[in-house]
């Protein structure tokens, strides 16, 4: 039985990863901690286990072995890294970090301590992803040369727990990472590194507020939107999208195009592949619907997470994983500030195994 600790109880922690640890049979959920007593006293009278007086008194209970790190994206390496230290596995929402150097911390704390560290992106285990990856593993579409993939909806004021018009996702909080690009694009830049199996040489971007407001009616203060484009070291090249205004339907579509032909994820929740062959023909492909806002299912990252601790074996979604979809989501927003195109540090993964 794996004893586990959450870490901040909005909507993240309260729709799915509480849930999830609750449907577990290998977890006992014993606490959470927030600083908003009432959210914590709700994931009690909810899900079970106690509120903690701090996250300090949390890491310090033995019988805590894993923590979910659902905070603010400003405290997810300081956090990580106290618990990692205090000897706990830990599950940290994405964005992993504020930065490349946070994250290359994250991961020599980690393998110094040999406890699992696994970052939170949900989309690696919707079915039409890990199938589309299989596929263009064995090699049946050929060669990637292009893509195009987008995340979009109608912005976090619409599903945070915080409904009061000016989320702290609104908020340029210091060095901490936010906007849209971080927020969604993020999930597309993993899932387009993990599918191509390749890493990205440099990209040229786009990002800003184009139309969110607080209440207050002036303009937020990170982007609502980011156009990307990545180049990878092995020649394909395409686009990644986020959008917080897109007032219909959430989008989470990508297109691959290869050299045998193509592969279109689409549909509701990405529940459908559709291949297309170069010599002709067409192969349609229907699964579960992947996990929105809008349609909570298991999302498959907290079964993930507790396995790999029970197999001893490194998570689908790495901490190397994490550090290099930031590494991306901060080159881009370099670029987008610049107008220059951004190349990446080709040892960012070394030297986080040397890190001190």
């Amino acid at each position: 039985m794996i004893h586990v600790g959450i870490l901040g109880c909005g909507a993240i922690a309260q729709r799915r990863h509480a849930p999830e640890y609750k449907a577990n049979p290998n977890v006992e959920i014993l606490g959470y901690f927030d600083p908003v007593e009432e959210r914590c006293q709700y994931m009690v009278d909810t899900f079970g286990g106690k509120a903690y007086a701090s996250y300090q008194q949390m890491l310090e209970d033995p019988k805590i072995d894993a923590v979910s790190i659902c905070g603010a994206n400003k405290i997810h390496a300081s956090a990580t890294i106290q618990a990692l230290w205090a000897g706990k596995h830990v599950l940290c929402e994405k964005p992993m970090a504020n930065n490349l150097q946070e994250c290359q911390e994250m991961i020599n704390v980690a393998r110094q301590t040999g406890k699992t560290l696994m970052i939170g992106h949900n989309q690696r285990f919707f079915p039409a992803h890990l199938k589309a990856k299989e596929i263009l593993a064995s090699g049946e579409l050929g060669e990637v040369i292009s893509f195009h993939s987008t995340f979009s909806h109608g912005g976090p004021e619409f599903w945070s727990i915080d409904k009061s018009g000016s989320p702290w996702f609104f908020k340029k909080d210091g060095k901490a990472l936010g906007g849209v690009l971080a927020d969604l694009g993020v999930h597309k830049i993993d899932i387009i590194r993990w599918l191509v199996g390749s890493e990205v040489e440099y990209v040229q971007a786009f990002a800003g507020a184009l139309n969110k407001c607080n209440s207050d009616g002036s303009r937020i203060e990170v982007d609502d939107n980011a156009m990307c484009i990545l180049n990878f070291e092995n020649g394909a090249a395409g686009t990644v999208t986020a959008s917080w205004t897109n007032y219909g339907d959430e989008e989470k579509d990508s297109v691959v195009y290869c050299t045998k032909g193509k592969l279109i994820i689409d549909g509701k929740g990405c529940d459908r592949l559709t291949l297309q062959y170069r010599e002709g023909g067409t192969d349609v492909m229907t699964f579960e619907e992947g996990s929105s806002n809008d349609h909570q299912v298991s999302s498959g990252v907290i079964d993930e997470f507790v396995e790999s601790i029970m197999q001893g074996r490194k998570p689908l979604v790495s901490g190397e994983d994490g550090l290099m979809a930031i590494h991306v989501v901060t080159a881009c927003l370099e670029s987008a500030r610049t107008g220059q195109r951004v190349h990446l540090q080709k040892d960012a993964l070394t030297a986080a195994y040397a890190y001190v």
